[in-house]
């Protein structure tokens, strides 16, 4: 089954809000094995969403409308679809006298307007809005499927899930569901990586591989169709071991995660503390690490030592090292070997990042932008050095600096 989704909204098109509808659906419309070839933006002008509704019943079988049911004056989009299908509106009553108690139990007077949002088309079902007032709508009409739904993600979410959804898997015949696995890597390009994977990705039938990039990590998306799990898992594992022989180094993750998660996750079950001492980075490497859940079991603190005075007095880096003809310098080897050792002892842990390098715009001690080095000091290990010459703009280098940190410290957990 072929599927379009149409997010209804002026706002949508004036960028005031991201269209998170548009990326749920799409995830559950794949769960359930169907395909969305197709996602179209509308404003609330009536011309345009019934033109742009024309256009996907000539395409798909299934179309799936959010916003504009609501009560005022620029919420169309049933008004939209009864003047294309020819059918009239109606009042569905359980709807309406549920708007009716909500307004009653708040002690505020209804407006007429307000019984727009209990309209329905006269030949659809209706969908139980739990969680606000707007009723959606599911029909059937000259083989095409249409489904409407709130706009407010916290109505759509669950009346999709609860109602829609069902209503949708009683339309398929015969249509296997999608299953997908996702592997992710880091400490390589997406380049790189389609590189190594290039004529696996050109002889794709089934599964199908697909790369792409986001948050200075690559994600392989393995996607087949199978009527079971057992099934799907016959057809995904020979993939996924190929990919692994290739690339099974920069592999931390078969779930769709951060790498600062799974980092978390192992030090947590080892019972390991962590550490951080970061110049460059500016405290993002901590940001990162304390926005997952659990990590105050893991994580003692860190250190923004951006001044080369904060270096030398919090972590006692030499002066010699930091300043002056011939030194090393704050962007250095030896400065990152420094704050990390100096600063895994400070905070008694058994593992401490140190990142120190040069985001941009400018050059530093005639260093290039992009120079970043990272060491990991460890309670009963060698040290790791890392050099790395990264590209992009200041916030990008941050961001690839305090991932590449993570990424070394996964690999040393790997061990």
């Amino acid at each position: 089954m072929r599927a379009e989704i149409i997010a209804v909204g002026t706002e949508l098109l004036l960028g005031q809000i991201l269209n998170t509808n548009a990326q749920f659906l799409a995830r559950a419309c794949a769960d359930l094995g169907v395909s969305v070839y197709f996602q179209t933006v509308v404003g609330d002008n009536t011309t345009r969403l019934i033109e742009a509704l024309q256009i996907a019943k000539t395409r798909a079988d299934l179309v799936i409308c959010t916003g504009g049911l609501g009560p005022t004056q620029d919420d169309l989009t049933k008004d939209a679809l009864a003047a294309l299908l020819g059918q009239q509106l109606i009042i569905h009553q359980p709807s309406m006298d549920q708007i009716e108690r909500v307004f009653s139990s708040r002690g505020i007077h209804m407006v007429q307007s307000n019984k727009r949002q209990a309209l329905m088309l006269e030949h659809s079902d209706p969908l139980t809005n739990d969680a606000g007032m707007a009723v959606g709508i599911a029909l059937t009409e000259d083989a095409t499927h249409y489904v409407l739904l709130p706009g407010p993600p916290k109505e759509m979410k669950p009346m999709f899930e609860r109602y829609a959804a069902p209503w949708i898997a009683s339309k398929l015949q015969g249509v296997r569901p999608l299953y997908s696995r996702m592997l992710k890597f880091a400490g390589i390009g997406e380049s790189t990586l389609e590189h190594e994977l290039l004529d696996l990705i050109q002889a794709q039938t089934d599964p199908t591989i697909a790369p792409y990039a986001k948050d200075s990590e690559v994600t392989i998306r393995l996607t087949t169709r199978a009527a079971s799990q057992d099934e799907a898992d016959s057809k995904l594992d020979p993939t996924e071991h190929e990919i692994r022989q290739r690339l099974g180094a920069h592999i931390y993750a078969v779930s769709d995660i951060p790498i600062e998660r799974e980092v978390i996750r192992i030090l947590n079950e080892r019972k390991l503390l962590l550490a951080a001492a970061e110049s460059c980075t500016g405290g993002l490497f901590s940001d990162l690490v304390t926005a997952v859940p659990g990590s105050s079991s893991v994580y003692r603190g860190g250190i923004v030592c951006y001044s080369n005075m904060l270096k030398n007095k919090l972590l006692d880096v030499p002066m010699h090292i930091l300043e002056g003809a011939g030194s090393p310098g704050a962007v250095s080897a030896e400065t990152a070997e420094r704050l990390a050792e100096n600063m895994r002892r400070l905070a008694d842990a058994d593992y401490a990042v140190a990142i120190t390098g040069v985001a941009g715009p400018d050059e530093s001690e005639g260093k290039p932008v992009g120079l970043v080095y990272i060491a990991i000091a460890c309670k009963n290990g060698a040290a790791i050095l890392e050099k790395l010459q990264l590209s992009g703009n200041r916030d990008h280098i941050k961001l690839r600096a305090a991932k590449a940190a993570f990424y070394q410290l996964w690999k040393r957990l790997a061990l």
